[in-house]
């Protein structure tokens, strides 16, 4: 792969299934070279694959999906450049989609009613203008996130084939007393339930409950009972239970992440405690709560893999449904259909339909980049669980670099262009430096690779594993670190003396833009070979100029010579995408 195929990306959502389980819509984002921007439009393809997928919408950014109850509609966002998302309305029998809002800062993900005849979502409603005095009864996670989302309901009107019948306004149903999210509605349709941080303790844990309210509006009450972090309720069939994906315990003082993610629990209408129904963490990207047929369908991590399973609401044992080398990144169901969007190392995601003894491949969103040739596959390693290695071809040895975290069985676009470069990559989620040696060792041998010239690049978290990694015995030549969070830098970055790349975003919500140039102020102190590359965002524009100069870096402390450009051993274009008889699940 090189930088320039980062236009042949395509990038499926999660889908969404009518009623009948006969068509499976979904939203898929393409970068726009000639905006230095992304679009997005909804793609429509029967679940039983007898016929391709086709375009739905055209907007510059269509997304979230949702088909009514009644199968009639589908409710989805979509915005035009520059202006934020509100909620459409399009008929599922053909016509033009219709706006039902107009909100200054735009909507969120719509969620049906059980009659078809209302849409909750939440929004956010603009706070004081500058220079306005301001009472903050609360600290905000992060100072710029903007004032509460609030939980509305908008209806249908009357006739919404007929454009001349005014659209009734959003119904504001909370207060912004919280920051509410995850809308769900009760089987009655007579509540909705939400999660929100109202406890006493708001904006100094990360603690947040399940909330109902009626849906037309009222005091909202606390269902959990505890320390946790919910996400997106669900209400069970019989609507006396609800299901969440929760932490159930932050500990006293409502911080301790611990060491596993949220998975899926339940808890008592009424009110009460979490209950863990699975011991894995749930690691799909799904919106919702998945129920059907009496079991909840999520992703859970396994060995660098997200599977998907089928989870018994009565206790049941589990069932996978995707096994293997992908990743689950989003799963819908309905009239005895699941459709999931799973990716792999060579695509980053693919419709596939589910039915009793058998699975489907619906779409080939990956074949155009597939077609190039210069897609590469991995081999997973046995020790230590869940790492790979994806090696050039050429007869080697290839000079190796270590990527940290590895990412997942999916598509990565840095990892495709350094093999297509000559680089064999080893990826993995190693904890601490001697995982992180033995993910090496695993991966050099029985293989044509150079033990003895290898390079790190750590993202995130993973900077202090591989800062800790370079200030160790010289085995490492060179290195990129990339928007290293506070607190990563080791007590002995005086020892580290390799060359060093130091990545940052202007614009990143996620960690401290200055930790970069901080760690860049340190090694330039020291006289240690290193640069700084500031990234104004995450437009193509940027994440091809990274590529670029990652190419550059690698290319300057160690140079790969063999194996550049050389198409993946078994790859065609008929196989670039894992069709059905191939990978694919």
């Amino acid at each position: 792969m090189r930088p320039a195929d980062l236009a042949l990306l395509r990038t499926p959502g999660v889908p969404a299934v009518s009623p009948d389980g006969r068509i499976a819509v979904v939203a898929v984002e393409r970068p726009d070279p000639g905006s230095d921007g992304y679009r997005a439009q909804l793609w429509a393809v029967p679940t039983d694959g007898s016929a391709p997928a086709r375009p739905l919408t055209s907007g510059a950014r269509d997304c979230a999906p949702a088909f009514s109850p009644d199968g009639r509609w589908l409710a989805h966002l979509s915005a035009r450049p520059g202006e934020p998302a509100q909620l459409h309305l399009l008929p599922t029998a053909g016509g033009a989609p219709r706006s039902l809002t107009d909100l200054p800062l735009g909507a969120g993900v719509p969620v049906w009613s059980p009659d078809s005849r209302r849409l909750a979502f939440t929004a956010r409603l603009p706070g004081p203008g500058a220079g306005t005095p301001r009472l903050l009864t609360r600290l905000p996670l992060r100072p710029d996130e903007g004032p509460p989302r609030r939980v509305f309901v908008v209806a249908l009107p009357g006739d919404p084939d007929d454009d001349a019948v005014p659209l009734p306004a959003p119904r504001e149903v909370t207060d912004g007393g919280g920051d509410d999210a995850d809308v769900a509605w009760s089987p009655d349709g007579g509540t909705l339930a939400f999660v929100s941080a109202r406890h006493a303790r708001a904006g100094r844990d990360l603690v947040r409950d399940v909330y109902l309210v009626p849906a037309a509006g009222g005091e909202p009450r606390r269902v959990t009972r505890g320390r946790g972090e919910c996400r997106l309720p669900a209400f069970g069939p019989d609507g006396r239970t609800l299901y969440a994906t929760a932490r159930p315990d932050l500990g006293p003082a409502g911080l301790d992440l611990g060491t596993g993610g949220p998975t899926l629990c339940r808890v008592p209408v009424a009110g009460g405690a979490l209950e863990p129904l699975l011991a894995e963490p749930r690691a799909d990207e799904t919106p919702t709560t998945v129920l059907a047929g009496g079991a909840a369908l999520l992703g859970v991590a396994r060995r660098g893999a997200v599977e998907l399973l089928r989870v018994p609401l009565d206790g049941g044992p589990a069932e996978t449904l995707v096994e293997g080398p992908f990743t689950v990144r989003g799963v819908a169901a309905a009239g005895g259909v699941v459709v999931a969007t799973v990716a792999h190392d060579r695509s980053a995601g693919e419709l596939v339909a589910l039915t009793p003894g058998r699975r489907r491949l619906l779409t080939g969103f990956g074949r155009a980049l597939g077609a190039t040739g210069r897609l590469h596959r991995a081999a997973g390693l046995e020790t230590p669980p869940g790492g790979r290695v994806t090696v050039p071809g050429g007869p080697g040895p290839h000079p190796v670099l270590l990527v940290l975290p590895g990412g997942g069985w999916c598509l990565r676009e840095d990892v495709q262009v350094l093999v297509s470069a000559g680089y064999a990559v080893v990826q993995g989620d190693p904890d601490d430096v001697p995982a992180a040696t033995a993910l090496l060792d695993a991966a050099v041998t029985g293989r044509p690779l150079d033990a003895g010239r290898v390079g790190v690049l750590a993202t995130g978290e993973a900077a202090g594993t591989a800062l800790r990694l370079l200030a160790g015995p010289g085995r490492v030549a060179a290195a990129v670190v990339e928007r290293p969070p506070a607190g990563s830098l080791p007590d002995d970055l005086d020892a580290v003396r390799t060359p060093l790349l130091v990545v940052a975003a202007e614009d990143d919500r996620d960690w401290p833009p200055g930790e970069g140039p901080r760690l860049f102020a340190a090694l330039q102190r020291r006289g240690v070979p290193s640069e700084l590359l500031l990234l104004p965002g995450d437009r193509p524009g940027d994440r091809a100029a990274r590529l670029e100069h990652l190419l550059r870096w690698w290319d300057r402390w160690l140079p790969a010579g063999q194996g550049a450009e050389q198409a993946p051993a078994g790859a065609s274009p008929a196989t670039g995408t894992g069709p059905e008889g191939s990978r694919a699940p």
